[in-house]
């Protein structure tokens, strides 16, 4: 995140918005400048591409079944909107040790002690590392103890838009995103690497929301699309893994998805048109 603090710092910050005496690694400047810079990335990342995958993915004809609720895309944008400032306080604690140089994140490549092939397999490790910790954290939100008070505003969306990605309670959606956070204080990762991973899983959260099920049928059982991860609000205690099905498979609650046996959602409206 200090890449993007330093950008926003020469480009905007220091010439324009605050006091010339006022030093760029001062920690009050860095806190209130993370603070801003999360919420505006967040909300940008959460409309920009909610409303591309909405409009261009999204098969609208999910609209008719009957648990699709009434008023739903603006009162999942509405609940989103009012969650991520809060979530955004937790992160940008996280953020302002990254800046402060406590996290294992490097910038130049041969910092790494394997090369490219270190920040290829960091990818890896992160897509596997974070898709573990999810697993369990999701899981756990499903305890009884968690449930109601947590993560039950998430499954009031049985049939989900795409904008109910980031429609969590503030606690729901921070915990959630903790294992992305808590990775390179663990692990070495290249910075730019960082970010452009913090952009992918804001957008495949988005991707599993967005009612289109198709997955090439050799990774159908490999890959958590949006087919799974509707059965998980269907259903409730299936497939809680965040990008692959494996956590599921070991923690026994894999559930083959319904739309790719011929009873998902479009097959319910198919039948309903047909009485």
């Amino acid at each position: 995140m200090d890449l993007v603090l330093d950008v926003a710092d020469r480009n905007l910050l220091t010439p324009y918005v605050y006091p010339t005496g006022w030093p760029e690694d001062e920690p009050c400047r860095q806190l209130l400048s993370l603070f801003v810079i999360t919420n505006l990335g967040a909300l940008a990342l959460y409309l920009l591409f909610g409303t591309l995958s909405y409009y261009f993915i999204f098969d609208h004809e999910l609209k008719k079944h009957p648990q699709f609720l009434e008023n739903q895309v603006s009162r999942e944008i509405a609940y989103a909107l009012r969650s991520l400032p809060w979530i955004s306080v937790p992160t940008v604690a996280l953020f302002f040790a990254e800046v402060r140089g406590y996290s294992k994140l490097y910038d130049n490549i041969e910092d790494s002690p394997y090369g490219w092939l270190g920040v290829f397999l960091s990818m890896l490790s992160f897509l596997f590392f974070t898709d573990m910790g999810i697993y369990w954290i999701h899981r756990g939100l499903h305890h009884k103890l968690f449930y109601k008070r947590f993560h039950k505003p998430h499954h009031l969306w049985k049939i989900a838009t795409p904008f109910a990605s980031h429609a969590f309670h503030p606690v729901d959606g921070f915990m959630q995103s903790l294992p992305y956070h808590v990775y390179p204080f663990l692990f070495p990762l290249h910075k730019v690497t960082y970010l452009g991973l913090y952009i992918f899983v804001n957008v495949w959260t988005i991707s599993i929301h967005d009612g289109d099920y198709r997955v090439p049928r050799l990774l159908r059982h490999v890959i958590n699309g949006s087919a799974h991860h509707t059965d998980h609000h269907l259903y409730f205690d299936y497939n809680y893994g965040q990008y692959f099905t494996l956590w599921d498979k070991i923690g026994g609650s894999y559930k083959s998805p319904t739309a790719f046996e011929g009873k998902g959602p479009h097959d319910y409206l198919r039948k309903l048109r047909e009485k």
